[in-house]
């Protein structure tokens, strides 16, 4: 998980995870009780869960896709609602992913309903959050706006310390506040969006750069997005010095694409438009 948080995704993280699935499942052949094998289930879909979240970090959608079915299977044959409610939340990028708003709102309201968010706030205001993402890409304004209550409430409620699993150890308060960034650029609060992030970035751990480099990408668009073409380009520009002596993720590199994309429409003839364009490609090439 630490490689994930300062790297991303990649094919040399999913193979560890997936030989430590491996591993745990070999042990469920030999002698052991119900109760140890039922836990060693639990410890291979975790494992699979990885492997899957680093597939759709790297958006190679089909093979996260296939992940995550797997582990899913496994959690139910460990009886363990933690991973289930983890592969829901990564169900619900994929459906982003994948265009698949529709679904992503389906698996964020799956992931409320597991066991774990009834037990833990925590894992309850993830689930709302991005659940609240799904809604703002539907255009869905007052739901979106609901739901981000309802995470902001949660957290509220959940108690510090508690023990939980070190995937988790990402969302918090910083998070739902890069989220909250998201939510509002997409539903034309590109304003409040920008404050967002700009707060987001305040609190967000220095060992989650990978996260750090997302929440200045989005910090970037919600710049673009209010025609403050100069420091959009200079904060986006600011992500490849964020990720330097790593391949950037292909779930960054989409939105650094998208950050492309608005850039030329809305402002295609700006010098400095130019100039963001032909660092970017000469990122791209090397990533």
């Amino acid at each position: 998980m630490a490689l994930d948080d300062t790297r991303g995704g990649h094919e040399g993280l999913e193979r560890a995870a997936l030989s430590g699935a491996e591993d745990a499942l070999s042990k469920t052949k030999l002698m052991a009780t119900q109760r140890i094998r039922q836990r060693l289930f639990s410890v291979a879909a975790d494992y699979t869960a990885t492997a899957a979240w680093s597939a759709l970090d790297a958006r190679q959608g089909d093979r996260a896709a296939a992940l995550l079915g797997k582990a899913l299977y496994l959690a139910g044959m460990g009886q363990d609602p933690i991973v289930e409610m983890r592969v829901w939340n990564s169900y619900a990028m994929l459906a982003h992913q994948r265009g698949e708003h529709s679904e992503a709102v389906d698996s964020g309201l799956a992931a409320q309903t597991t066991a774990v968010t009834r037990r833990d706030p925590l894992f309850a205001s993830l689930a709302h959050a991005r659940t609240a993402i799904g809604h703002s890409n539907l255009g869905d304004r007052q739901a979106a706006i609901r739901s981000l209550g309802h995470a902001q409430d949660a957290l509220g409620k959940a108690k510090e310390g508690e023990p939980r699993p070190s995937w988790m150890a990402f969302y918090g308060t910083a998070e739902l506040t890069a989220m909250r960034a998201i939510v509002l650029d997409r539903i034309g609060k590109s304003a409040e969006a920008e404050a967002a992030s700009h707060l987001a970035l305040g609190s967000i751990p220095e060992q989650f750069r990978r996260n750090r480099a997302l929440a200045t990408a989005r910090l970037a668009l919600a710049q673009l997005h209010q025609r403050d073409v100069d420091q959009a380009c200079a904060t986006a520009s600011s992500v490849f010095e964020l990720m330097a002596g790593s391949p950037i993720p292909g779930r960054m590199r989409s939105l650094l694409g998208d950050y492309y994309r608005d850039l030329i429409t809305l402002a295609p003839d700006a010098v400095v438009a130019r100039e963001w364009g032909d660092r970017f490609r000469t990122e791209w090439s090397r990533a």
